[in-house]
């Protein structure tokens, strides 16, 4: 078969409108989305993953076709990117919350200078943070978060199609998401806290009641070990308002994107 040149630049723009325009909004979500974001998982990885997805998800997707090599197309290009970055940032921000609130109760219980470099971010992060994160990403996948964001990126390209601009609403809306993710992580880690403010006071009223009492001594070992005691107290409720965050992330995301 043969094609003329402007036949086979169709065919290529053809191509292109089909496969590059999803391309870029799942690259931007594989970029920054908890589990598939990650520092640990390697570039080729994720390379090959954005393929396999955009060749699942493109033929069900209307792109524009009369793009072409532009300004316009870079503007869509960088719209979709932006787009993908979004969605993945928005459930981020529940493992920040987690971070937060496990640099909380280290620094309440003592336990603050213990750090360790974070895998996923190339920080130093609280011990215990750590901790969280590791839990937190295991109840993720424990509830199949993984899958629901798969298809929530399915599913967007309906809600908000390709080259349909972001309002200012929906702007706005990312702004009100870290306040969501502060508000997280004061649930996370109020039991806990809470717990470590009452033994805390309770030496503040020991160390009146006998002032000779040594509080570095007794008092710092003692918040460490009431304070791990409380956490494994309190691991359960962990899991339940993290998982309650997940979901609520989820619906939260849904609605941004159909409004």
């Amino acid at each position: 078969m043969t094609f003329t040149a402007n036949g086979l630049e169709a065919l290529i723009l053809g191509q292109l409108s089909t496969y590059a325009w999803p391309f870029f909004r799942i690259t931007g979500l594989l970029m920054i989305a908890p589990v598939f974001g990650t520092r640990l998982v390697p570039a080729r990885v994720k390379i090959a993953l954005a393929v396999a997805l955009t060749a699942a998800i493109a033929p069900a997707v209307e792109a524009p076709q009369d793009a072409g090599f532009s300004v316009a197309s870079a503007l869509i290009a960088a719209h979709e990117l932006l787009l993908g970055i979004v969605l993945g940032f928005v459930l981020q921000l529940l493992f920040d919350a987690l971070v937060i609130a496990g640099q909380t109760i280290a620094m309440t219980m003592g336990l603050g200078f213990a750090t360790m470099v974070d895998p996923q971010r190339g920080v130093s992060v609280p011990l215990l943070s750590q901790f969280f994160v590791i839990l937190g990403i295991l109840v993720f996948l424990a509830l199949d978060g993984h899958l629901a964001l798969l298809a929530l990126l399915a599913e967007s390209y309906e809600l908000m199609p390709i080259g349909v601009p972001l309002g200012r609403d929906s702007v706005w809306s990312l702004v009100v998401e870290g306040g969501e993710m502060f508000a997280g992580a004061l649930r996370l880690a109020l039991p806990a806290v809470t717990a470590l403010l009452v033994v805390n006071l309770a030496f503040g009223v020991m160390s009146r009641a006998a002032p000779t009492l040594n509080l570095f001594a007794v008092g710092f070992p003692t918040a460490l070990l009431l304070g791990l005691v409380f956490l494994l107290l309190d691991i359960g409720g962990v899991v339940n308002v993290f998982s309650a965050l997940v979901d609520d992330a989820f619906v939260r995301l849904g609605a941004w994107l159909a409004g």
